[in-house]
């Protein structure tokens, strides 16, 4: 028989003889290992990348479901900077939740102990077998996962994976160990970027307010006037301050002022879209980027704000308090503000802000061309 040269493009397929089945499904796994460690490659760069929480999050989902072949994927992380509780919140997607369940979970609880003894994976069956009896494990149960999955950097678990249902192999149907494998390794990959994104977040959210700084705020500004431009969109700011806070400091102390300040930033962000960016921009006073937003959907959505907060009922230490804000409003717009300075965008907003302010406070008002005109492009 001629010898054939084997080089690193060779198909080792066409070397093996019909009746050596057995060498050819060596093959077959060892190529598939190669394809999978080429997968998880992809997957690092991809997640390793993704700093902004919501897109990670939704990325490590959409990942999951598709490497295991699953209908549906949920993440249980800590719901907050400062939280003890791991939350599902809206972190899922393909999976069911149970309306009147709250799924939340103490970070000391008896379940979270479990899943952070050691790095492998879990049936809702072996955890059911430790805890017969415990609420937390009906919240997981009720997601009819068919593998639970912890999430731990530097021996530290930072969240939980839920998977759903898989498609190929049926319904009760076991994970194989090279399975669990694979998504051990992918839930490594998770816990990194989830870490990271969460430095990141620590690191541009302001901790009083949890609203985001102000240099955060001009970085994806810049970002987000750049695609305006190159879109022909729409970019809103709004810039709010509080009317007569120091009254708030000088008469109850610094504390009031600090639940005035957490209240107010509080609705603020209630009132702003996921891929809004509502800031702390310094003191009392605060800053909103509406995306593809026109001048009467972002006048809208100041009017809301400054409505909420002048009806609100703030209650502190029992002492009754009114609270109005000023507002001002700048658009980005390439044929009647074609600003391309995220600086002077703000500062468009700031000047229609102190307008409000002259003209009696509590109000919004929009920057014109007569402010837009009157405004110096900053240094």
């Amino acid at each position: 028989m001629e010898e054939k040269e084997i080089t690193e493009d060779t198909d080792f397929s066409s070397l093996i003889l019909p009746d050596n089945s057995y060498i050819q499904d060596a093959v077959d796994q060892y190529e598939k290992r190669i394809y999978d460690l080429q997968q998880l490659l992809e997957i690092s760069r991809s997640l390793c990348s993704t700093l902004e929480y919501s897109t990670l999050i939704e990325s490590i989902l959409y990942t999951c479901m598709c490497q295991m072949h699953v209908t549906g994927a949920g993440i249980f992380v800590y719901d907050d900077i400062d939280s003890n509780s791991f939350n599902l919140s809206t972190n899922h997607t393909g999976i069911d939740l149970n309306p009147a369940l709250n799924y939340s979970i103490s970070a000391d609880s008896e379940l979270i102990k479990i899943l952070a003894r050691n790095t492998r994976t879990y049936s809702v069956g072996s955890i059911k077998s430790e805890l017969p009896e415990n609420e937390d494990v009906s919240k997981i149960e009720s997601l009819h996962p068919t593998l639970i999955v912890p999430l731990f950097h530097k021996n530290r678990m930072n969240g939980f994976l839920v998977l759903g249902e898989r498609l190929d192999i049926g319904e009760g149907a076991d994970y194989t160990e090279y399975d669990k494998e694979q998504i051990l390794s992918i839930a490594s990959l998770a816990a990194v970027a989830i870490n990271n994104a969460a430095l990141l977040e620590k690191s541009s959210t302001d901790m009083m307010t949890h609203l985001k700084l102000k240099y955060f705020f001009y970085n994806v500004l810049t970002d987000k006037l750049d695609l305006a431009i190159s879109q022909k969109q729409n970019l809103a700011v709004l810039m709010f301050d509080i009317d007569f806070f120091k009254k708030f400091n000088d008469t109850w102390g610094h504390a009031c002022g600090d639940f005035v300040l957490k209240s107010v930033a509080k609705i603020i962000k209630a009132n702003t879209r996921e891929h809004d960016i509502a800031s702390r921009y310094g003191g009392e006073e605060f800053t909103v980027m509406l995306p593809n937003t026109s001048k009467d959907d972002a006048m809208a959505v100041a009017e809301r704000i400054r409505k909420q907060i002048e009806t609100n009922d703030f209650t502190y230490e029992d002492q009754h308090m009114k609270v109005t804000i000023s507002i001002g409003c700048s658009v980005y717009d390439s044929k009647t503000n074609p600003v391309t300075i995220p600086k002077l965008l703000v500062e468009q907003a700031d000047k229609a802000l102190y307008v409000s302010k002259r003209s009696g406070r509590n109000r919004v008002t929009f920057a014109d061309e007569e402010i837009i005109k009157n405004t110096e492009v900053p240094e």
